[in-house]
């Protein structure tokens, strides 16, 4: 999964006589704070690109070793599905880019 997101800080121990009403400690559940966010998002966003186009290099071997008699249909399939994933949640994730920048360019300054 892409490491950053959604990553959880955990390091205050759970059941400390600290918990809210919903039985969560305060700052159990907050994101950790990083100070130079800008650059980790573009190397965040450049690994996962990174990952989805070795995903999808892998699948053409896989296809192309499926053809030469070296590979089943099972692992082609399986190559093929997790290509169509990684390349799915790219566009995914290029489409909220596009929308988040659009949303910013029409703010009022």
């Amino acid at each position: 999964m892409i490491s950053g997101i959604g990553a959880l800080n955990l390091q205050q121990p759970v059941g400390t006589g600290t918990e809210n009403a919903v039985g969560v400690s305060p700052g159990v559940l907050t994101p950790p704070v990083d100070v130079d966010a800008g650059n980790s998002f573009a190397a965040m966003v450049s690994e996962a690109a990174s990952r989805t186009v070795g995903t999808l290099r892998e699948a053409e071997q896989v296809s192309v070793q499926a053809l030469q008699g070296d590979a089943d249909m099972r692992q082609v399939a399986d190559a093929v599905m997790s290509a169509e994933q990684a390349l799915q949640a790219a566009v995914a994730i290029r489409d909220k880019v596009v929308t988040a920048y659009l949303e910013i360019s029409r703010m009022t300054i």
